[in-house]
Parts: C-alpha cells; sequence; structure tokens
C-alpha cells in the first residue's frame, strides 16, 4: 500500500510539474524541447522558425529515440552523448531533468536544463546559447561530480540531434598538408559515418570539425533545408552520425575520447566545447551565410575590422632575413599600396642561429648577425616606408637543438622512459602546455615581443608540428589521459592572456598551413592562413570549401610567384589576382624579381581591392558553380547587406578548344535594383561589352552575363588561363 501511494505521488508530482514545450529561437530558426521534470529532455523540432499556434499542436517525433543527451548504461545498444564511471565501478548513469533556466547574456538566451542522477550526486547542465540578431544555437555541457572521490568520463560529447532519415546528405572537408579543406559530399546510409581528428596539437588538416547536413538530396548552393554544424574545438574531435533500425541518423560531436579518458575529481566541472547548429532553407550558400554572419560578430578576433593588405616574406626568401632585404620588401610592397609587411621564419636564434628547420625554435631572440639593427631596425624602415610591420613565431614548439631545449628537456611532450618523437628537420618538439610553467613561457614570448617593440602590428603564430608521442612529464601518473584536453586548456589560457594584454595585435593562426581553420582558436585569432599551397588554381578548390564555415575576412590569400612553390604550376598573374582578392588579399613573393609591368597589375589590384574590401570581407555569400562539379568554371559572388554593391568572381578551371561553359545566373541581389557593371583587374585590350552597362538585380539572376572565355590579349601574352572580377553598383 505504501509503495502505490508513492507511485501516486510522484504521478501527480509529474502531472503538476510538468513543462511546457521549451522553445530556443533566433530570428529565422526554432528548437523545441519537451522537458519534463524527472525525465531527460526529448527533441521535438529543430527547423524553420515556428510561430506559437504550430508550436502549441506540434507533432510529437515517433519511430527513434529523441533523448537530448542520452546517457550510457540503461538502454546500451543505443549511442550515448555521455558515458561515466562512478566512484563504485558502476557504469550507468540516468539523467533527469531538475530545473530549467533562461538567462539573457548580451545579444543572447541561454537556456540551461540542469540535470541530475536520481542515485549518484553527478549533475549535468545540457545548455543553448540562442542568439537574437544572427540564425545560430550553440549548445554545450558541464558535468560536476559531487561523488565521495574521482568520476571517471569516458564519453563526453557536446550534444547529439536526432535528424529523420530520407534522402540525407553529407558536405564535409577533408585534406592534407598543402591540399586543405577539400570536399566531399556523401549520403548518409545505415551504419556508423565518423569524421575525426588526433593530430593532437592542430585539427583542420586532415578532416574538419564542421558539416553541412543536406535534408533534401545532395546539396544544392541556393534553395533547399540545410543543417550546419560546428564544433567550436582546437583539439582532437570526434563527429560521428550512427544509422540503426530505427527513423532516424543520430548526429554526435564533441572532444575524441580515444585515449583521453577524464577523471573528474570530487567537486571538479568538466566543460564540453560549444557545438554550433544552424539551419538554412536557402541551401549551403544560406547556411554559410549564418555561420559568416555568426563568426564575424560573436567569434572571430576584430570581426568588424578591415584586414590590411600585406606582404609575407617566407615564399619570398625563405630563412635568407637580413636587414638590407626586409626594407627592401617593406620599400617594394609600400610602392604597390600595401600596408603591411610581415618577417617570417629565420630571424632568431644566438648560440643556434635559425638557418634551417632544424635548429633555434624556443629561443626568441635577434640574430644580430642577420638583423644588427635588430626588431628597432626594422620598425625604423617600416616607418620610413609607410607600413606596418609583423614577426612570425612558434611559440609552441621547441628544436632539440636549442638553448631552451638544453635548459628544460622536462618542458617537451615525450613519453615517460622512451626517447621523444621527433618532428620537422628531425629535432622538433612540442612543449607540454599542460604544465603551467610552459604557459607562462608561451606567454612570456609573446609579452616580451609586444612589450619591448608596441608598434609591432600584426603576429603569425605557427604550429608545425602534431603530437606523435603520448606522455606528460607533468601530469601525474594516473592523469597521463588527460594530456589532449590539457593541452588545448593550456593553449587556451595562453590565447586569452595574450588577449587580455595585447587586444589590438592582429594575430593570424598558422600551422603548416591551414591546421588551425576552426572555431575554437579564432576567437584568439584575426585570421589563419588557409594552406600552405598558394597555387592559384587549387586554392579556388580549398577556399571553397572554406568558405562553407568561415568568411573571407578570416581567410588569408595571397598572390604568390610562379612555377607555384609547392606544385610547380605556373599560372597568369592576373589569375592569381583574381582568387587572391576572394579573401583577405596579401602577397606572398620577392618583389624585386617582378617585372615592372608585373609591379603596375599588382599596385592597381591593390587599390580596386580596397575599393572591394568592404564587400568582400563583410558581405553575404553566394557560391554560384561549383569546381568541384567539374564544368569547366567556378563562380561565386559577395553582396552587401544592404544589396546596394557586389563583387562576382569568374574563374575557368580548365581549358579545351571548342569549349563550353555554362552561363553563370547570379544571386542575392534586390531584383528591383539597377547594378551597373565594371570589370576589375582589366588586362584586355577592348572592355567587356557589359563594361558601363546598367542591368536589372532581376535580370542577372535569372539570366547572367555572357563572359569571353579567354582574355583579349597581344598575342604574345596569350595564356590558357582565364578569370573576371566584376563590381556591381
Amino acid at each position: 500500500m505504501k509503495r502505490n501511494i508513492f507511485l501516486i505521488a510522484s504521478l501527480l508530482l509529474a502531472v503538476v510539474t510538468r513543462a511546457n514545450p521549451v522553445t530556443i529561437e533566433t530570428p529565422n530558426m526554432s528548437l523545441v524541447l519537451n522537458v519534463d521534470i524527472a525525465s531527460m529532455p526529448q527533441y521535438v523540432y529543430f527547423g524553420p522558425k515556428l510561430n506559437k499556434a504550430d508550436i502549441d499542436r506540434l507533432q510529437y517525433p515517433t519511430g527513434g529515440r529523441m533523448d537530448a543527451y542520452p546517457a550510457y548504461g540503461l538502454n546500451t545498444p543505443a549511442e550515448a552523448a555521455i558515458a561515466m564511471r562512478h566512484a563504485d565501478g558502476n557504469m550507468s548513469t540516468v539523467l533527469q531533468t531538475y530545473a530549467i533556466n533562461h538567462k539573457d547574456e548580451g545579444n543572447a538566451t541561454v537556456t540551461t536544463i540542469t540535470m541530475k542522477d536520481p542515485v549518484y550526486p553527478i549533475t549535468v547542465d545540457l545548455n543553448y546559447r540562442a542568439y537574437h540578431d544572427v540564425d545560430m544555437i550553440e549548445t554545450w555541457t558541464t558535468v560536476t561530480n559531487q561523488e565521495k572521490s574521482t568520476v571517471t568520463l569516458t564519453t563526453f560529447a557536446s550534444g547529439m540531434l536526432p535528424i529523420r532519415r530520407g534522402d540525407v546528405w553529407v558536405s564535409h572537408l577533408y585534406g592534407s598538408w598543402a591540399n586543405e579543406a577539400r570536399l566531399v559530399e556523401e549520403p548518409l546510409n545505415p551504419g556508423v559515418m565518423m569524421i575525426k581528428n588526433k593530430d593532437g596539437s592542430r585539427n583542420s588538416h586532415t578532416d574538419h570539425a564542421e558539416v553541412m547536413i543536406s535534408l533534401n538530396g545532395k546539396a544544392r548552393e541556393n534553395d533547399g533545408d540545410v543543417i550546419g554544424a560546428a564544433l567550436c574545438y582546437s583539439g582532437n574531435y570526434r563527429l560521428k552520425f550512427d544509422t540503426d533500425d530505427t527513423e532516424y541518423h543520430y548526429f554526435s560531436a564533441g572532444i575524441n575520447e580515444d585515449n583521453s579518458e577524464y577523471h573528474l575529481k570530487k567537486g571538479e566541472t568538466f566543460t564540453t566545447p560549444v557545438l554550433a547548429l544552424t539551419y538554412s532553407t536557402q541551401g549551403l550558400s544560406g547556411a554559410s551565410r549564418n555561420f559568416h554572419r555568426w563568426g564575424r560578430q560573436y567569434k572571430l578576433a576584430h570581426g568588424d575590422k578591415e584586414r590590411k593588405i600585406l606582404l609575407n616574406s617566407w615564399e619570398g626568401v625563405y630563412f635568407d632575413i637580413n636587414q638590407a632585404g626586409m626594407d627592401q620588401m617593406m620599400a617594394d610592397i609600400a610602392s604597390m599600396g600595401g600596408e603591411l609587411f610581415v618577417m617570417d621564419d629565420g630571424w632568431f636564434g644566438d648560440k643556434y642561429p635559425r638557418k634551417t628547420d632544424n635548429s633555434s625554435l624556443g629561443d626568441w631572440v635577434v640574430d644580430r648577425r642577420k638583423l644588427p639593427d635588430g626588431i628597432e631596425g626594422l620598425l625604423r624602415d617600416a616607418k620610413k616606408n609607410g607600413v606596418k610591420f609583423g614577426i612570425w613565431i612558434e611559440p609552441e614548439m621547441s628544436n632539440t637543438v636549442s638553448e631552451l631545449y638544453e635548459k628544460h628537456p622536462d618542458w617537451i611532450i615525450k613519453s615517460p622512459q622512451r626517447d621523444a618523437v621527433l618532428g620537422r628537420g628531425g629535432t622538433q618538439v612540442i612543449l607540454d602546455l599542460s604544465n603551467p610553467k610552459v604557459q607562462d613561457f608561451v606567454f612570456k614570448v609573446v609579452d616580451d615581443i609586444m612589450t619591448k617593440y608596441p608598434e609591432i602590428d600584426y603576429i603569425k603564430w605557427d604550429a608545425n608540428m602534431p603530437i606523435l608521442n603520448h606522455g606528460s612529464q607533468y601530469l601525474k601518473a594516473e592523469d597521463q589521459s588527460h594530456l589532449y584536453i590539457e593541452y588545448h586548456r593550456g593553449f587556451e589560457n595562453v590565447c586569452k592572456r595574450v588577449r587580455e594584454k595585447f587586444p589590438d595585435v592582429t594575430i593570424q593562426a598558422c600551422a603548416s598551413g591551414g591546421g588551425r581553420a576552426n572555431w575554437g582558436v579564432l576567437p584568439y585569432f584575426d585570421e589563419f592562413w588557409v594552406s600552405d599551397n598558394t597555387d592559384a588554381l587549387q586554392r579556388i578548390y580549398m577556399q571553397w570549401g572554406t568558405s562553407y564555415f568561415f568568411p573571407a575576412i578570416a581567410m588569408a590569400s595571397h598572390i604568390s610567384a610562379v612555377p607555384n612553390h609547392t606544385v610547380f604550376r605556373t599560372t597568369a598573374l592576373k589569375y592569381r589576382i583574381d582568387v587572391a582578392m576572394s579573401g583577405r588579399l596579401g602577397m606572398e613573393i620577392q618583389p624585386k624579381n617582378m617585372t615592372d609591368e608585373e609591379k603596375a597589375l599588382c599596385r592597381n589590384a591593390i587599390a580596386e581591392y580596397k575599393s572591394i574590401r568592404p564587400i568582400v570581407q563583410f558581405g553575404d555569400i553566394y557560391r554560384l558553380v561549383s569546381p568541384y562539379d567539374h564544368k569547366g568554371v567556378a563562380s561565386m559572388m559577395y553582396v552587401t547587406g544592404a544589396k546596394d554593391k557586389a563583387v562576382f568572381y569568374w574563374w575557368k578551371t580548365e581549358s579545351f578548344q571548342n569549349e563550353h561553359l555554362p552561363r553563370v545566373k547570379m544571386a542575392g541581389l534586390d531584383p528591383n535594383r539597377l547594378y551597373k557593371v565594371h570589370e576589375l583587374n582589366r588586362i584586355d585590350l577592348r572592355p567587356l561589352d557589359c563594361e558601363g552597362n546598367s542591368y536589372s538585380g532581376a535580370y542577372l539572376m535569372s539570366h547572367g552575363l555572357d563572359l569571353p572565355y579567354r582574355n583579349d590579349v597581344d598575342w604574345g601574352k596569350k595564356t590558357d588561363w582565364s578569370s573576371r572580377v566584376l563590381l556591381l553598383e
């Protein structure tokens, strides 16, 4: 009888405390959860914004598991977002809603659903941040242990999302060094699709922690329903689609738990990275615009400030740094209208001067044999030439041939009782950022440079090695599995300290090229180096994929010499310019090796880029013809928010006699406005027949413009490379 009374009381409590659907909204999206006290929150809806009447009458999903954050243990065949081994060895966890809170946080509302295990004192907060002015919802969890001793976390996803089966496709990015951010599109089939990274220090060379999920078959650029997801994390990750015998695919994303079980001490809280989610009814480009607006406004460092046009010294001189050479390069970029010069690798080292890549990392003192006037002389010359000055560092790394390593061999990542595994140049090692002393050292590298030379405007921060051997000389033996997580906690701690003290300096995330293109680092960095491969043709493919999730303002895109230093392809200078102008324009070249005609072409391009810089760096992207569709041409455009100006790009990707290319229809324009056409970077003997003419947005979007397949130049200047950039205003 007592048991029946308890059941009746529990049922009455459930009725009394049963919550209405919890709606999490942005301007154009709704995410609806059914949240009952003493139960696991359930997904009901994620898609275009609903009105109240629709929310009140929502049909609850059937045929699948709708747990918002499923825990492992009482339905073991199902995928779990969280799993743990309790202090007594029990491997099962039950999470039930305890409370719901809503809090305004700047221009967003944070909804927190607090869940507890009814048996063990474990608390999990499931958080959702919904922005009021951009279409992005961020989700993450915090896990707090109040058990008597340590709890071991073995799975700790940032979030899970059930996606109704149908003709569902996934677009994601893969690649390698000098071939980053290549696009692959594939259908979701029964079984498991996994995207992961275990580099340790960088995470976006081989794969990316971002995906587009098309719900209407293979994705299209400017129509169709698309979910976009991005894990905002700089370390090892795992994105997983599990498709079983139910009606749903189960998508989860979070830190890669391989060899990374986490021992959560009593009273400690573990916070997972943010998983950003968006929904677009305007195809892939629509989802990209959502990521770009959110990124510029809320994630990217200085996302509201135009980026300078720079010359970087690397491909021009490599390690051959000297005072006169740097002065000459500064004068040359200034003469072409550039605004910033960046001195790359090769400027440092005393006992071990940096002449190649096998020594000196960690010894961040000026090599006075190369630079007798030091950084002071470089800043003097930059001021004389009317440009800003920037510098390259790689503060997380060392070489075994360095004074730093001789003093602190205990600071490197190394397996206990084993020799260190060496990287680049046969001597490179990684400093152990789980160690607070190492964090202090890495911060001091930046602090010393910027405090002594506050006129430095730009830092290129590189990271040229993965973690190759698992082991920390700082972490306790029982916590060696924390290495990957603690490294990135330390890295973020250093980045926060740098930004607190030096909020205005521009910092590029370079990591053997595009190894750190992720939203986990970009709150502390202004941009990233897309790839060490600056070949214009291959950059079209890499920058196309990168643009799925990252705005042009963050994509460093440089004009370089030919034959290209990576693939040895020779492309026309105009083609290289037209590709570079679709991102943050810069140069990666030795100007003294250029002809006067080439300098004049670059001078004109830099002037014209300045006129379109606000459109490119802050505009809305519309991708039109993908290079991955192999139609012989790639095309895209940027349009201002007011739709009064646009920049249209058209690049041939192959060249054949008697070829037939599609006429490209534009997108994103105001159909009722007239747009005057002006070709930028023109080299043709005669202007295009559309030059100076005005066309309605409706005509340009329904019909497009016919463009000549080749540039009309003197016979001796003809090449098989052709491209166009049009300004519409």
